[in-house]
């Protein structure tokens, strides 16, 4: 198997798990799993910089989207309901 074709493949399990993280981050109503989901996409995202080349946005992702964002969510998350409202 060629070099570049484990390349893209493996870019193309990020990009599928990606997406599966934002459709579940999108659908749920737990607002903690949602937190959650959140993080694995911004995980999965700073995979898939570091395979462009890119370790310092990989990094940076990393630790803002996954590390900071998500504890500032997660403790809004925990002063208010964890779960989302039916419709008005």
């Amino acid at each position: 198997m060629n070099v570049l074709t484990v390349d893209m493949a493996i870019q193309a399990g990020l990009l599928i798990g990606i997406l599966l993280s934002s459709y579940w981050m999108i659908t749920t109503r737990d607002l903690l799993s949602a937190a959650l989901a959140s993080a694995a996409m911004s995980l999965l995202l700073s995979l898939e910089f570091y395979m462009l080349h890119a370790p310092d946005v990989a990094i940076a992702e990393a630790a803002v989207g996954a590390g900071v964002v998500t504890a500032i969510v997660v403790y809004g998350i925990s002063k208010t309901e964890r779960w989302e409202r039916e419709g008005p």
